[in-house]
């Protein structure tokens, strides 16, 4: 009897070399979803308002949709904005 030195050896490092390319696209898509910036839901959106790269909290984008959409007009979008700047600080 032949226990795996068969004609199926093969089939061994393709699948093997599959596993891998699994293994690493999962660690790619850990990296990212967890270390990920504001707009991928990580937690890089939890800082303050303006963090200086052009990047923006969550409160600030809702804030900024709101006012595109037309529900906040001039005076509540800018009394809401210095709020929010003032806690980040």
């Amino acid at each position: 009897m032949m226990w795996g030195n068969g004609n199926n050896m093969a089939w061994g490092w393709p699948v093997g070399l599959l596993i891998l390319a699994a293994v690493v696209v999962l660690v790619v898509w850990a990296i990212r979803a967890f270390a990920g910036g504001p707009d991928r839901g990580g937690r890089g959106g939890d800082g303050p308002v303006d963090s200086g790269r052009g990047e923006r909290s969550q409160a600030r984008q809702i804030l900024d949709d709101r006012f595109a959409k037309g529900e906040l007009n001039e005076v509540e979008y800018r009394e809401r904005l210095k709020v929010l700047n003032d806690k980040a600080r």
